[in-house]
């Protein structure tokens, strides 16, 4: 397993802008750091059980279909492609929308996600079954994720104000660079 690739991977997919961040962001600016974490705990839970369905639903269909992880890794890489080129024209001018800041919201909005969706329906088959098809292996591979998830979602909560006044203010710059590195992880599922 290339640790390197899977970690950038991780990094840049919960910590760039998507649709849970922004909103935590919105919600420490609108509602204070208490809603913030709130939401983000229900986030975080949501986070983990999408990851821990994806796990389960891979493992059944790698045994069922082994030629399933190629198309997975194909899709993975094309989501990683397409998060990449989403992150280099990304438009940070348009207004956030305010959310009501509760743990329901947090949970729920995991769900409606698209990036959070697809992210857990690929990095597990592109990055751990791989190499590890054992259940305690693909339990620990969902906590790890999950943790950074929430590390991500803490991050946006803590340094919402600062972090977005640094991307607004070097945009272009911090979008090449994470579009950079994610394609290079999109490539490095093949290496």
């Amino acid at each position: 397993m290339n640790i390197a690739s899977f970690l950038i991977y991780c990094l840049i997919v919960t910590f760039t802008p998507g649709p849970t961040n922004i909103v935590i962001l919105s919600t420490v600016h609108h509602l204070g750091t208490k809603k913030a974490m709130e939401y983000t705990f229900g986030a975080t839970i949501a986070f983990g059980l999408l990851l821990a369905i994806s796990a389960m639903l891979n493992s059944v269909l790698i045994e069922i279909i082994p030629k399933i992880l190629t198309v997975m890794q194909i899709i993975g890489s094309i989501y990683m492609f397409y998060l990449a080129y989403q992150i280099y024209k990304a438009d940070r001018s348009k207004p956030t929308i305010s959310q009501n800041g509760t743990f329901m919201s947090g949970f729920l909005m995991q769900f409606l996600n698209p990036k959070v969706v697809l992210f857990t329906m690929t990095v597990i088959p592109s990055f751990i079954m791989p190499y590890y098809n054992e259940v305690s292996a693909v339990t620990i591979g969902v906590i790890v994720i999950t943790i950074i998830g929430f590390l991500a979602f803490i991050t946006w909560v803590l340094f919402g104000t600062i972090f977005k006044a640094i991307l607004q203010r070097y945009d272009k710059i911090v979008n090449v660079l994470m579009a950079i590195f994610l394609a290079y992880s999109g490539v490095m599922i093949w290496m």
